[in-house]
């Protein structure tokens, strides 16, 4: 691990409930790896706090101090300026509203160099290169979890914008529908993020719903309806939970399909907490509630679910840390 090209690289995924670190050599190889909880209280500080703490542990793991990795990439929500290195606005974490400089922050914490991007890209861009993307030129990625977050590659290339391209979750799938965590009514989040789910099944079991979401919850000994507790709770044939994926598989695919007419991409690779865990037979009902609304419905874009599975977006977020000459175009 002498040269910079060919030393070991680091990769954070910050998400709404869970950070992400991995430790990756120069072929992608994953050498190390820790997950810690995101925190629920404090604010930016306390958060880049816990991200220095699971990349520590993660380069431990792999057996090199962090200062002697060759980078580390993140893949943070929020508004990124890559360049300037901070994040404003982070949603779904503590008291994030303003611009932190999380760039710094981590290289003074671990002494080596950061390089942000946006969490859902950074995993789309992945999936492209290394996962299930892999046939392909163009891809949309629906990343389903916390949020729903979306990551676009058109002829081999990602895709922001103008730093904000690929927020499918905000796709409006009711006009003055449910309201969404981003303030705005009826995005498809609304009903289809996990931590929109959540509050819906609270006010319904507060109304009288029969569902054992909160009792295998507690069960698990958490205190956050996570993909696992959905997951179980749907083999349980849980009529609420049923009934709250059932709505949020119909509002992906309004959404995905508003996406595709406009984008016309080869591929749609499903991922984030929700969608890795439910798998292959709900990528494909997403793919079911999508066809009456494609404009295109005799093509319409492959399906799949992200091969990379929970590791993708820290596995994504080290590609950042990559030498230039390694990106894939």
């Amino acid at each position: 691990m002498s040269t910079p090209n060919g030393a070991a690289r680091g990769g954070i995924d910050l998400g709404g409930t869970k950070i992400q670190a991995v430790v990756v050599d120069a072929g992608h190889a994953v050498l190390g790896q820790a997950r810690h909880p995101t925190p629920t209280e404090g604010g930016p500080d306390d958060v880049a706090a816990a991200m220095a703490a699971a990349m520590t542990e993660a380069a431990h793991q792999a057996g090199v101090e962090t200062d002697a990795l060759a980078g580390v990439g993140i893949g943070s929500p929020g508004d990124i300026d890559a360049k300037a290195g901070t994040v404003t606005s982070a949603r779904n974490l503590p008291n994030w509203e303003g611009e932190f400089a999380l760039g710094p922050a981590l290289e003074h914490a671990l002494g080596t160099r950061a390089h942000l991007g946006n969490d859902v890209q950074v995993a789309t861009d992945a999936e492209f290169e290394l996962g299930a993307g892999r046939p392909y030129r163009s891809l949309l990625g629906v990343f389903w979890g916390t949020g729903v977050g979306g990551g676009i590659v058109l002829d081999g290339r990602p895709w922001t914008g103008r730093g904000a391209a690929g927020e499918i979750g905000h796709v409006v799938v009711r006009i003055g529908g449910e309201r969404c965590g981003c303030g705005r009514l009826g995005c498809m989040e609304a009903y289809a993020g996990r931590a929109s789910m959540e509050r819906r099944a609270r006010h319904a079991q507060k109304k009288g719903a029969k569902t054992d979401l909160f009792k295998i919850m507690e069960d698990r000994g958490r205190t956050r309806l996570m993909s696992g507790i959905w997951d179980r709770a749907l083999k349980r044939n849980d009529p609420l939970a049923v009934k709250l994926v059932d709505e949020a598989i119909e509002a992906l695919g309004a959404a995905v399909a508003s996406a595709q007419n406009v984008l016309d991409v080869e591929a749609i690779v499903i991922g984030g907490g929700l969608g890795v865990r439910l798998g292959e037979q709900y990528a494909e009902r997403i793919a079911e509630a999508m066809h009456p609304h494609l404009f295109d419905d005799i093509h319409p874009p492959a399906m799949h679910v992200a091969e990379l599975g929970d590791l993708g977006g820290a596995i994504g977020a080290a590609l950042l840390a990559q030498p230039a000459s390694g990106r894939a175009v």
